[in-house]
């Protein structure tokens, strides 16, 4: 078995970040550089640790993601922030040429981070329920359903693929550094942060 390859991760300001990657065909999809391509994101995915890491991340302006929330990542979080996000383990995933087809009306606020804006968070208002259509690694077509957590995270890779970074969307006063994020912010909940910051 071959070591786990680690992929640079670009950090804002790259361009490839602000442009929207291309469509795979089905034949693209089978060759063997598409399907060691996918291994690597994953492993790099692991290392950094993370739960999502788009194509344009990696440098390469194609519709491709990969996402894993594992369930040693949840460890360690209060089980009532756990369900006040809604997070609960997701598989390894493939994500190719995905489209969001439907978003839930109902939307729910939290921070987020990103490894291509290394160092920083924000709070971040995403639909709550996602419908999305993709095709996997085999290039087949798929559809998942997600709610909670999980629809964050398609919806945070899918704007990668799109040319969109979390700050594009983020509530601009709660941005933070990690460091003052786990020191003023991270255990109080959500509607506490925006009162602390004066919104309200």
């Amino acid at each position: 078995m071959n070591p786990p390859v680690r992929l640079k991760i670009v950090q804002a300001g790259e361009p490839v970040l602000r442009q929207i990657g291309r469509r795979l065909t089905p034949e693209e999809i089978a060759l063997p550089a598409i399907q060691e391509l996918i291994e690597h994101m994953r492993d790099t995915m692991r290392d950094a640790p993370g739960v999502g890491l788009a194509a344009p991340q990696v440098g390469l302006p194609i519709q491709l993601a990969v996402v894993e929330d594992r369930a040693e990542y949840l460890n360690g979080i209060a089980p009532e922030l756990l369900a006040e996000r809604e997070r609960q383990p997701v598989p390894f995933l493939v994500l190719i040429n995905p489209d969001i087809v439907e978003y839930s009306e109902e939307t729910v606020e939290f921070f987020e981070g990103c490894l291509s804006v290394a160092g920083f968070s924000a709070l971040v208002k995403r639909s709550r329920r996602v419908r999305v259509e993709y095709l996997d690694e085999y290039g087949q077509p798929q559809q998942i359903q997600a709610s909670g957590w999980f629809a964050r995270i398609l919806q945070h890779e899918i704007d990668h693929l799109n040319g969109r970074l979390y700050i594009d969307r983020m509530e601009t006063r709660s941005f933070t550094s990690l460091d003052n994020m786990g020191r003023h912010w991270k255990d109080l909940p959500v509607e506490s942060v925006r009162t602390a910051l004066g919104l309200g």
